[in-house]
């Protein structure tokens, strides 16, 4: 039996462009994917921010990774669109779209439009839901009360979400699967214990959970969390432990993986992302960029792509550090057992 019947770059793709034309001002890029709700973007061989958009807070805001601030204005950067989004020219020299001949990449998800009303929760928001692919955005008021409910319109719990302040500076806070504890996108910090973030509650089906921690829950500020639950054959995300040795850790996705996030848990230490369009050459993939930072595209940092997870080939603190823990999030190139009936290969 397939695990699903969707093709996953429907849901989630990763563009590589090179920006065009004769001033710094680089021409329209499109991306052709139906509703698309997140693009986040960067320049990978320049020191430049990362440059994050979401749907519900417009194609003007540009969020960055690595850092903690509201989101900045750019008129005109992206366009969302029912069956194409595009990517404009970089006339404020943020870093998506503005060198020629400079090399970006653009990783984006499917959501499910502009957002609607959601009142499950003790907070009203608005949400863009895609339940086929386990991806929602969320945006909400904070009301600075610990206990409050925030409905994501997933239909069961979500199991990775980041949560930013679209109108003050607050850190990127991550949940990954422990209520008690929380990383931070834009530091590398290891995980920190406290109940003032998630008010030590696992989100439900309906909701999810927070205190009264400025970065998630400050009164009167706006947020904006992005929300994912795993979809067998699609999306995988938890922990896996590292053993300290090339012959390193085999985590079960159930496909072959198309985009790679992990941070070392325990301890500090830049988040790592891979995918499978910077680096096409056979595995072991090994060019990473990095969230928590504006560096450009590099290292060594060795993972196997393989038709059913991946594995990694490096003992580099950053993956694979004995007994340490390590927070992932992935998604799918191809499932291990496709629609029609054909097993994924590894590369």
């Amino acid at each position: 039996m397939a695990y699903i019947t969707f093709k996953p770059n429907d849901y989630f793709d990763t563009k590589i462009y090179t920006a065009a034309g004769s001033t710094n001002n680089g021409n329209t890029q499109t991306m052709t994917m139906d509703n698309v709700g997140w693009v986040w973007m960067k320049n990978r061989g320049v020191t430049n921010q990362h440059c994050i958009f979401n749907i519900l807070t417009g194609g003007n805001k540009i969020f960055n990774s690595a850092g903690y601030n509201a989101p900045e204005t750019a008129g005109g950067a992206i366009t969302f669109g029912a069956s194409d989004t595009t990517i404009g020219g970089d006339t404020g020299g943020y870093g998506f779209n503005q060198t020629p001949g400079a090399n970006y990449v653009a990783w984006h998800w499917r959501a499910n439009g502009a957002g609607s009303a959601n009142t499950a929760g003790s907070i009203n928001s608005s949400v863009s839901a895609n339940t086929t692919s386990g991806f929602s955005l969320v945006r909400y008021t904070g009301n600075g009360s610990a206990g409050a409910t925030i409905g994501h319109g997933l239909g069961v719990a979500p199991k990775f979400i980041f949560v930013k302040s679209d109108s003050d500076n607050y850190n990127w806070t991550v949940y990954y699967g422990d209520a008690t504890d929380y990383l931070v996108l834009n530091a590398s910090d290891a995980t920190t214990d406290s109940n003032e973030v998630w008010n030590d509650a696992a989100p439900s089906s309906t909701v999810f959970t927070v205190g009264n921690r400025n970065s998630t829950n400050q009164n009167t500020a706006t947020f904006v969390a992005h929300c994912f639950t795993p979809i067998k054959g699609f999306s995988s995300m938890g922990v896996y432990t590292g053993n300290g040795n090339a012959d390193g850790t085999f985590v079960y996705t159930g496909f072959k993986p198309a985009f790679l996030m992990v941070k070392n848990a325990g301890e500090t230490d830049n988040w790592i992302l891979l995918d499978n369009k910077r680096d096409v050459s056979p595995n072991p993939h090994k060019l990473s960029l990095f969230p928590n930072t504006s560096a450009v595209e590099a290292g060594d940092y060795l993972t196997d792509f393989l038709s059913n997870g991946f594995k990694i080939r490096s003992n580099t603190g950053s993956l694979n550090n004995n007994n340490i823990k390590y927070a992932y999030l992935a998604f799918a190139e191809e499932p291990l057992v496709a629609s029609n009936g054909v097993a994924a290969t590894a590369r």
